[in-house]
């Protein structure tokens, strides 16, 4: 049963303007899962192969129900991969980057949003976001699936 408006925590707006700390880039175990459309945007942005890209940019990561899907790799601090005093693949960078911090789990409730806003200086600050503007980079969020080594084979074998 889906949630009525008025029942949305958010109904009226979120603030958030990023503050560029990187807490959200790294300094902590994460993984930044890519689907097809991250994987072919970075390819496309790096004027690289899929094979050479995630050679090169990307590792297995284990998801839900048993799957290993593509995620990018990390440095040893733990930032992405793509991070260096920003991202250097910022008008390409994966749904999940340019969807924060409004993903489905963190827009779950109230309380779950101010959690989270204890590790990120740009919530509860800044631009008020619509409810419509949410949900839709909530529903981005959702949509959103990460490739599994078979996919990612496929298209590789696909590329010649």
């Amino acid at each position: 049963m889906s949630e009525e408006k008025s029942e949305i925590f958010y109904k009226d707006g979120l603030n958030f303007s990023c503050q560029r700390c990187s807490f959200c880039c790294g300094h902590s175990p994460g993984f930044v899962y890519l689907s097809e459309r991250d994987l072919r945007a970075l390819c496309d942005f790096h004027k690289m192969s899929v094979k050479e890209f995630v050679s090169k940019y990307c590792r297995w990561a284990d998801y839900y129900y048993g799957e290993t899907v593509l995620a990018l790799l990390e440095q040893k601090n733990y930032d992405c991969i793509l991070w260096n005093s920003g991202c250097t693949a910022y008008e390409a960078r994966p749904v999940q980057c340019s969807t924060y911090p409004f993903w489905a789990w963190m827009v779950k409730d109230k309380e779950t949003w101010n959690e989270c806003a204890q590790d990120c200086p740009g919530m509860n600050k800044g631009k008020l976001w619509t409810y419509e503007e949410i949900e839709e980079n909530r529903l981005k969020y959702v949509a959103n699936k990460p490739l599994t080594r078979e996919e990612v084979l496929a298209i590789i074998e696909k590329e010649g």
